[in-house]
């Protein structure tokens, strides 16, 4: 006999004596082996109870349930939940109203849970901080359509039973613990249309009839640690549009089957397919080419050789095509000048060679090109000095030749370039070596003008004849290319031997001052070929400087001489409207930041002086000290802060690895730092920023934050206060009206420090739009829907229990910050008595002055 049960195979009790719904599953105990089928029909084992429940089944619903306040649940789905909660880990409690008391599950009393006629149709705890496992009941639940547990620290195996859900249409399973192997069951779900798993800890082959569920329009089962080919079935996906399988540990080749859909007449959706650090090797498949709407294709970090197929080219809605860290070879594809819409384009670290095409200036939309460290040769074509939306361009470790293009200067975005270690000649182009360090362009034997000690050596003056040979018929020998070679020879050896009394002097100086001190200095050699992580390492500061200038002293925990400054070795840090900064290492092992400001956007000598000296003065725990400046005899201006462990908040917060987290109190921290120094400016210095972004916000050894920049636009002309005022709105923190008006003020302050409020709440930069919106228009959007826990970073989340109201009204006066009228937004000190309210400890305990906070400062002079 047949014994009809609910739910999984685990459970081995018997409803002989209900009605057993069409879905349910069958066992047949033969008394060897258990074997589960489909009833063909429903089944009643004691039919002598046949007559009451006919008259039951007027009375009440079809299927039996719970009851709470007229709310009935089925005995499935509640035996379900309850199996759920039992396999639950419940670290913060947030389970408790799943309990048989009170409002029933379907009448909105237990917390994610959603019903429609009393079945279950979702359950959504995501960032609940659960643990332990999902249980296998969980193919109770019938009517399920969304499942939502990501962000938690569930353990186990994804239950096989979810194959028994015929309804089910969203799994979101990303960000635990999970392990095993994906069951093959999946593919049962004929109406699935996404299922993510990413970021666990599967192992096992990927499911070659996945491609049953023939509705999956979203498939991520990127950063695991899955093994095996890529099935051949996922290429035929007709509904497919995003395919996330990077960062696990598949091998084989690529399938070259992509866009034969398995319907006939059914165009393939395909837009993301992200295959980048896996183990893949073979071709790059020419079939691709059929995805006609893919928009990213990421193949890189694999084992990928041969050449690029041509075909590539005919992907017109192509933005971004990584094949980096590969082996491929053969020469750049002409087809790809019909990448119309390409964004990114990154070829680093193959074997290509032979020459750039010339017709890459019809790539108009291009912003990223990165073909460092390949073969390529010849002349750097002209026409990239024609793609305007260039903002970086890297052609380092090749074998170009010829003179860099004068028209890579006129590129407007341009903010990064490389053109290091080919075998390039001639001159620089002075715009360049001005906006960019010398480590753009070492390694070229034959570049000069990048550098003081790589200056081009002046072309030999004309003998002109004396006005008594005016009428001779001598005629001077023209100069072979051999003595040209000579010429070129002596000057290069000129330049080296003066360059060696240069470095001389500077070595005799150090020794000097080292012996005074009874230590030892230290000098970093010059980075060799191949040398990337400090690429600008041992090379001087102060490239044209000469000593001789003046540098004046404010306060600080110790002084350096001018000699000291000018040959420190330096890093570079970044660079911005203002100018270049660099982390320079002193004689005595001492740390500074120095920021070399643009020559031609600020103010002459005389008004830099006056303006600088008021800066020097400003002391307060948030802002950054400036301690001293110098002045070249050349008009070089360079300011001194103290050196910041940390970094800037951007890098912090946006940079780190996944194993690094920030904590909630660590970033209120920062939030209330960064008003307390941004109301000093206002209330006490009278001073407006007009450019405070995350990048413009340091971090000292105990990650109190620093505000720097403070001050600039004092040293600028109004023009070149006008390009930063553009340059912050390019990074999402500008306030709207800054586009009317010239000039910043306390109100478009706020504005930025509301941006940096959102950006530390949601772990987002405000540079980048989330569903086309910028960062305010995105968190409103949300909270507009009542989903307002999906806005804050996922760290944030598995604290919520402890600091959702601290979270909240956080939120909230960062949306009054970043407020489209001026007029609603808060003054600095309402900002900062609010915080107070949210956090009053924090607040309280925080320094409120420094040793020197704002107190007239001796100034010391050298000459």
């Amino acid at each position: 006999m047949d014994t009809c049960v609910v739910g999984c195979p685990n459970d081995t009790r018997s409803y002989s004596s209900r009605l057993i719904p069409k879905s349910a599953w069958c066992r047949a105990e033969d008394g060897k082996r258990e074997k589960w089928k489909k009833p063909p029909h429903w089944r009643w084992h004691h039919t002598s109870m046949l007559f009451p429940f006919l008259l039951l089944l007027f009375a009440f619903p079809l299927v039996s349930g719970k009851k709470w306040d007229g709310v009935i649940v089925t005995q499935a789905d509640y035996q379900a939940l309850r199996a759920l909660k039992h396999e639950f880990v419940d670290f913060r409690g947030v389970l408790s109203s799943w309990n048989d008391s009170g409002p029933g599950a379907c009448s909105g009393g237990w917390v994610g849970i959603k019903c429609v006629n009393g079945q279950v149709i979702a359950i959504q705890l995501p960032y609940k901080g659960l643990g332990g496992r999902i249980s296998e009941k969980i193919g109770q639940l019938q009517a399920l359509r969304r499942l939502s547990l990501h962000d938690n620290l569930l353990v186990g195996p994804v239950p096989t039973s979810l194959g028994f859900l015929y309804d089910l249409r969203g799994v979101y399973l990303f960000n635990n613990r999970l392990s095993g192997s994906i069951p093959p069951s999946i593919g049962n779900c004929p109406v699935l249309q996404t299922l993510d798993l990413s970021n666990n800890q599967l192992i096992g082959a990927i499911p070659y009839n996945l491609a049953n569920s023939t509705r999956i329009y979203r498939l991520n089962l990127s950063f695991n640690a899955i093994s095996g080919r890529i099935p051949m079935s996922l290429t035929h996906f007709p509904s497919l549009t995003f395919l996330a399988l990077q960062h696990n540990n598949l091998s084989g080749s690529i399938p070259d089957t992509w866009g034969l859909s398995i319907r006939q007449n059914s165009s393939y959706q395909l837009q993301s397919l992200t295959l980048d650090h896996n183990l893949l090797f073979g071709n790059v498949p020419p079939s691709l080419s059929k995805l006609s709407i893919l928009q990213k294709l990421d193949l890189g970090h694999n084992q990928i050789f041969g050449t690029i197929p041509s075909e590539l080219g005919s992907l017109s809605r192509l933005q971004e095509l990584d094949l980096s860290s590969n082996s491929l070879n053969g020469s750049f594809p002409d087809s790809f000048s019909n990448l119309s819409s390409l964004v990114s384009l990154n070829l680093k670290n193959n074997f290509l060679d032979n020459q750039i095409p010339a017709t890459l200036d019809r790539l108009q939309n291009l912003s990223v090109l990165n073909l460092s460290h390949n073969q390529f040769k010849g002349p750097i074509p002209l026409s990239i000095g024609n793609i305007t939306s260039l903002t970086l361009l890297d052609l380092s470790e090749n074998n170009f030749t010829g003179e860099i293009p004068t028209s890579l200067a006129d590129l407007p975005k341009l903010a990064s370039l490389d053109v290091s270690y080919n075998n390039l000649s001639g001159m620089v182009p002075s715009t360049l070596s001005k906006k960019f360090n010398s480590s753009s362009f070492v390694g070229n034997l034959q570049l000069c003008g990048y550098s003081f000690s790589t200056r081009c050596s002046s072309p030999p003056p004309q003998n002109l004849p004396s006005p008594s040979q005016g009428t001779s018929k001598h005629h001077h020998r023209k100069l072979s290319t051999k003595d040209i070679i000579l010429i070129a020879a002596g000057a290069m050896l000129v330049v080296l031997l003066l360059l060696c009394c240069v470095l001389l002097c500077c070595l005799i100086r150090k020794k000097a001052a080292s012996k005074a001190k009874n230590g030892k200095a230290s000098v970093l050699a010059p980075t060799g070929r191949g040398t990337k992580a400090v690429p600008t390492a041992g090379t001087e500061l102060e490239s044209g400087a000469e000593a001789g200038g003046k540098l004046v002293h404010f306060d600080g925990p110790f002084v350096f001489t001018a000699d000291d400054l000018l040959c420190a070795t330096a890093e570079i840090m970044g660079k911005s409207t203002y100018g270049t900064a660099y982390k320079a290492t002193l004689e005595d092992s001492n740390q500074v930041a120095v920021k070399r400001l643009r020559e031609k956007i600020t103010k002459g000598q005389k008004d830099f002086e006056i303006e600088v000296a008021e800066l020097g003065k400003i002391r307060h725990p948030n802002i950054l000290a400036l301690r001293a400046y110098y002045l070249g005899p050349k008009g070089e201006k360079l300011l001194v802060y103290d050196y910041m462990l940390n970094g800037s908040l951007a890098s912090f917060l946006h940079a780190r690895g996944p194993e690094t987290t920030i904590a909630w109190l660590t970033r209120m921290t920062i939030i209330v730092g960064i008003t307390r120094g941004l109301c000093f400016l206002h209330t006490k210095e009278n001073i407006v920023h007009g450019n405070l972004t995350s990048s413009n916000v340091l971090l000292d050894e105990q990650k109190i934050p620093k505000i720097a920049d403070v001050g600039l636009s004092r040293l600028m002309t109004s023009a070149g206060n006008t390009n930063v005022i553009a340059t912050a709105g390019t990074l999402g923190y500008r306030a709207p009206e800054l586009s009317k008006l010239k000039n910043a003020n306390s109100k478009t302050d706020v504005y930025s420090l509301g941006m940096i409020m959102l950006e530390l709440l949601t772990g987002k930069s405000p540079s980048e739009a989330t569903d086309g919106l910028d960062l305010p228009q995105w968190v409103a959007s949300i909270v507009k829907e009542e989903w307002t826990n999906e806005v804050f970073d996922v760290e944030l989340m598995r604290d919520a229990s402890n600091i959702g109201d601290e979270l909240l009204n956080t939120l909230k006066l960062a949306l009054h910050c970043v407020d489209p009228s001026p007029g609603a937004r808060p003054e600095c000190d309402q900002i900062l008595q609010k915080l107070e309210e949210i956090k009053p400890d924090l607040v309280a305990n925080l320094p409120t002055s420094s040793a020197d906070d704002g107190t007239e400062l001796p100034v010391k002079s050298t000459e």
